[in-house]
């Protein structure tokens, strides 16, 4: 699926750039990468939808009934700095060890902030209760957000969920889109379920589920399979839903650009470069939510699995690749992207706690800039460049042309664009690629681009409203 394309005319010299070592800033005497952008404004992509920006977080964050609470004023304010239509999808490898109850608990929260789950965490059964599902709708009210919602069906019983989904549904009322049944079926070989577990065994337990949960919840809406990576389940779901699940509304799966964290190819350099499973993946995903007649939503993924990695996962690098991972998605005409976080783990968009505060990380920038196609138009585009860590991509919203151009590389970036003039620009940028602190994103009025010439800083990006 080409949603834009690059004409490479020094193919050698992007190669080497994947390569050399990555400079800390820009010398004056380094040359710009020149290049040409132009846009089709006639051939339309996509339509980004209001609710596309979404944040995921483990379920048994609900254990702490403070923290998805309408008292986290300064979370609310964050999520809602993102957007005022998000998606926030509660799973995760916790999800499996979570156990719903009705006896609210009498001491402390066991559970402060939960960050990502990874290998290494010792997990035990975390408590949900009423009283935590009242607080979750309150603070959707207040950021007014959605919630997607995970059950137990990895380890738990099928009347747990359907028990569990009888008092979400109450509660959660319109804010609730739809329950996912289990977290990466297709990870439970070997680990919840024997080594000859297939999707055909998955679908079986599902619809079992299904049913479970619609007998306790008439009405009750679905999404899935929630996969990590094996698409033959996207596709697999995809049709079996479509026959026998009409209540199952929203397709879903999950996407890592690498990992696991550790490993010594996780390095910033593959992150900046261009990944064609992203591509292959979301063709397939995409192909297989339309012959569903069902939108596609990302929902769950980041940087590196099991973490993030330090040093990759929490830089400027990161935002750079934020705001282009998620413009792919919108580009090929998926519903929405849920990055996942929590904690202080080092990928999460937003870290902290209730006794610390919580600060922005630098993907959440990069989110925040990907806000201002929300609600608008995919246009194609083309850019003519010689080095593949610069791309860009355009949008018609509001009657106004978009460009938005990501400049990965350690070089300045010189384009010529269509317009003459830019009426406003939000600029990305900090210290370094591997700068944590100093992330910025301004926003200027008035723009700085003239005659029709777009000028960006090394490791840097910039919206131009024309």
């Amino acid at each position: 699926m080409r949603r834009r394309e690059f004409i490479r005319t020094t193919g050698t010299a992007a190669a080497a750039a994947c390569i050399a070592p990555r400079l800390l800033a820009t010398r004056a005497d380094v040359p710009p990468i020149e290049g040409v952008l132009t846009v089709d404004e006639h051939t339309k992509l996509a339509t980004v939808p209001l609710d596309f920006t979404g944040l995921s977080y483990e379920s048994a964050q609900l254990a702490n009934p403070k923290f998805f609470a309408a008292g986290n004023r300064e979370l609310i304010a964050l999520f809602r700095q993102l957007g005022r239509d998000g998606v926030l999808r509660l799973g995760g490898g916790t999800s499996e060890f979570t156990a719903f109850t009705t006896e609210e608990p009498s001491g402390p929260a066991p559970l402060e902030t939960v960050g990502p789950d990874t290998s290494k965490n010792v997990k035990s059964e975390t408590p949900i209760t009423p009283g935590s599902l009242h607080n979750l709708r309150e603070f959707l009210d207040a950021a007014g957000w959605r919630c997607l919602y995970g059950l137990n069906l990895g380890r738990g019983t099928t009347a747990h969920a359907a028990e569990e989904a009888y008092y979400a549904h109450d509660i959660l009322g319109p804010r609730l889109i739809a329950f996912q049944l289990g977290n990466e079926p297709d990870a439970w070989r070997n680990r919840y379920r024997p080594a000859t577990w297939t999707y055909a065994d998955y679908w079986k337990e599902w619809i079992v589920a299904h049913d479970a949960v619609t007998a306790r919840v008439p009405g009750a809406k679905f999404a899935g399979p929630d996969v990590s990576n094996k698409m033959a389940y996207v596709t697999g779901f995809a049709g079996d839903v479509k026959k026998n699940a009409p209540d199952v509304v929203v397709l879903t799966s999950h996407y890592y650009a690498m990992g696991p964290a550790g490993a010594k190819d996780i390095t910033m350099d593959k992150l900046l470069s261009p990944d064609p499973k992203l591509d292959r993946d979301l063709q397939i995903a995409m192909q297989a939510a339309q012959g569903a007649g069902l939108p596609y939503r990302m929902s769950e993924g980041n940087s590196c699995w099991n973490g993030g990695q330090e040093g990759v996962s929490d830089t400027l690098a990161s935002a750079l690749w934020v705001a282009g991972m998620m413009m792919d998605f919108a580009s090929g005409g998926c519903a929405g992207v849920n990055l996942h976080g929590g904690g202080n783990g080092f990928y999460t968009p937003i870290a902290g706690n209730l006794g610390t505060g919580f600060t922005r990380r630098p993907e959440f920038f990069g989110m925040e800039m990907v806000k201002e196609f929300v609600g608008g138009t995919i246009l194609q585009s083309k850019l003519q460049c010689g080095n593949n860590e610069v791309c860009a991509y355009a949008g018609l919203k509001d009657g106004r042309l978009l460009q938005m151009v990501i400049n990965k590389s350690d070089q300045p970036v010189r384009l010529r664009t269509q317009g003459r003039r830019a009426g406003e620009e939000w600029i990305l940028t900090g210290p370094a690629l591997d700068a944590k602190n100093g992330v910025t994103l301004t926003r200027n009025r008035r723009g700085s681009s003239r005659d029709g010439v777009l000028r960006l800083e090394a490791a840097s990006a910039v919206i131009v409203k024309v």
